[in-house]
């Protein structure tokens, strides 16, 4: 019994759940609104359009950095590219100067290396009345230097031609570093200039897009204003002429014939009927008569069939009882025969256990199971 009303409780539950989840998909699909229209188009029009007039906006001030960030990237490389023509020339006219002006034979040091010294240098003797050709053929010596004044005297101009030399040189070069300074001063000025200009063509083209955009959108404004009067007059002159129609037509002035219908004479259109004439109530009335004694005589019927079930439960259920009552004699029966087979099992395994103890003397005991499963391993 338990088990049976076990399982009615499920079925229950089960069917309830299922009513429950009919009625929720009823809600969902008989909701005409949500399922046809499911929200509001007039305003999504609107966000979409405002979207679209965002991202037009968005673009057009993407590409006006854009266009200013290659125009200044433009200039950057013209730059970079005269700077390193400048350093360029810069280093060439260095190198020109250093091989025309500053060769190795106008060192002051240059004969102390000089590869042509010993060809460049006197002779060790000059003539038989020579003083350093003396006897023991010694060549150099203390005051056997007959030029020495005038040596010295040429060696001193050359040094002072040298000194106006470099003086000269130091001028010339300090003159063409200023040449090439102002040269750089003024291109930098004339760059200035130029990207000054650039920049004010830049912030005229920027507020050229700022008005167009201005433009653009007071154009949509007024586009849209438009629009919704439009739309209002329209639906203005639609109302009027509903009420006219409501006015003039059938509906309003009870017309009978307005309520019949195209399907038949027999069907009329529920929303223009204006009610049944007395010929019809009394032929409805004389049918829900017939209707009422129909219905009588079907509840006589199923009253008649129902004492027929109950006699025939009843019948059934005291079969039913006689057939559990011979059950459960045999269950008693089977219980009995299966005790007595219990108490002879017994018996035998109480004799088996004696007769195991009487030969094997080391019996465990309960210590020796309760080691085991102590452990992870």
């Amino acid at each position: 019994m338990n088990i049976a009303l076990s399982k009615d409780l499920a079925q229950d539950i089960d069917l309830s759940k299922r009513r429950q989840a009919e009625l929720c998909r009823q809600k969902r699909i008989f909701n005409a609104r949500n399922r046809i229209i499911g929200g509001d188009p007039e305003a999504w029009d609107i966000q979409v359009h405002d979207q679209k007039i965002k991202e037009a906006t968005e673009k057009a001030r993407a590409e006006t950095f854009a266009a200013e960030m290659r125009q200044n990237h433009k200039i950057m490389c013209i730059l970079e590219n005269r700077e390193r023509r400048e350093k360029k020339n810069l280093c060439r006219a260095i190198n020109d100067f250093q091989q025309n002006f500053q060769m190795p034979e106008t060192r002051r040091e240059f004969d102390l290396s000089d590869p042509l010294a010993f060809k460049k240098d006197l002779p060790a003797r000059q003539s038989d009345n020579d003083v350093r050709n003396t006897v023991s053929g010694m060549q150099k010596f203390m005051g056997e230097d007959l030029n020495f004044r005038e040596r010295k005297k040429f060696q001193e101009e050359q040094n002072r031609e040298w000194s106006l030399q470099q003086q000269r040189e130091l001028k010339n070069a300090q003159a063409d570093l200023k040449f090439a300074e102002d040269l750089y001063t003024k291109t930098r000025l004339q760059f200035d200039k130029t990207a000054m200009h650039l920049q004010d063509l830049e912030s005229s083209t920027r507020k050229v897009v700022c008005a167009s955009v201005k433009e653009f959108n007071k154009n949509q404004a007024l586009e849209s204003a438009e629009k919704k009067k439009r739309e209002k007059n329209q639906e203005q002159e639609a109302n009027l002429a509903e009420i006219t129609s409501l006015l003039r037509g059938d509906l309003l002035s009870e017309n009978p014939q307005q309520a019949a219908s195209y399907f038949g004479p027999h069907r009329v259109v529920p929303d223009r009927w204006k009610g049944m004439n007395q010929e019809q109530l009394d032929q409805i009335r004389l049918i829900q008569k017939q209707q009422i004694q129909e219905k009588l005589r079907i509840q006589e019927e199923e009253r008649q069939r129902d004492l027929r079930w109950d006699w025939q439960r009843t019948q059934r259920a005291r079969a039913a009882l006689l057939l559990e009552r011979l059950q459960q004699r045999q269950r008693r029966d089977l219980r009995r025969a299966l005790d007595s087979s219990n108490l002879s099992l017994a018996k035998e395994q109480h004799l088996q256990k004696k007769y195991m103890k009487e030969v094997y003397t080391n019996e465990p005991t309960g210590d020796y199971f309760t080691q085991f499963n102590t452990r992870s391993r």
